[in-house]
């Protein structure tokens, strides 16, 4: 992801922002979840981290490769109570709204087809495939974030090795401490029990 607009924004940035796009100029205190849904025109994928709006560079071939394997490999045996989504909006706070790459949630959540965002209660599993520019975020600033408003599992995917397949270290929240705590690091196959029986060849990345 590219760039973030903060509240600290020099004049004249803030100057291009409304002549050109028709922004207005962020608050003293940064952008609150009810402004951030009412901006006009962000581009697609805009994050609020902070008060802040973070912006989507272009993603490698991987970053969309790996969620579509994600994606397939969650939907498979998902159970009904729950749904699969990518690049979906979560409110984790009053300044802070990711878009996780995919999420599990409960199905009582999934509204009707306007839904815009989900609740961070009603997000079972957040997964962050890294991109180049946004790697202090996706593996620092989000898991942290995640833990803190009680989502109970997090995938972190990275590009690893010469043939730039996935690997996913799994996480679990710590409910006490409210942080995660790694349950393992897959790199050819993810077999897992939690969140639900999960079985994805992570070497088929390699035919799609």
């Amino acid at each position: 992801m590219g760039g973030t607009m903060t509240a600290e924004a020099q004049p004249e940035a803030s100057q291009l922002r409304r002549t050109d796009s028709g922004w207005p100029v962020p608050p003293p205190d940064g952008y609150t979840v009810d402004d951030f849904f009412t901006l006009d025109d962000l581009p697609p994928h805009t994050e609020l981290i902070d008060g802040s709006l973070v912006f989507v560079s272009p993603q490698r071939k991987f970053h969309t490769l790996a969620m579509y394997l994600l994606e397939q490999g969650l939907r498979l045996h998902v159970p009904g109570h729950l749904r699969v989504r990518r690049e979906m909006a979560v409110v984790l706070g009053k300044r802070s709204v990711p878009e996780p790459d995919l999420v599990v949630v409960s199905a009582e959540a999934d509204g009707n087809q306007l839904q815009t965002r989900y609740g961070a209660a009603d997000v079972l599993l957040a997964v962050e495939v890294v991109s180049p520019d946004s790697e202090d975020r996706d593996r620092d600033t989000k898991p942290h974030k995640y833990a803190a408003a009680g989502i109970q599992h997090f995938w972190l995917v990275e590009m690893v090795g010469d043939g730039h397949r996935p690997m996913v270290i799994t996480y679990e929240l710590d409910p006490v401490n409210k942080t995660y705590v790694s349950t393992g690091v897959h790199h050819d196959r993810l077999k897992l029990s939690a969140p639900y029986d999960i079985d994805i060849d992570l070497t088929s990345i390699d035919e799609l």
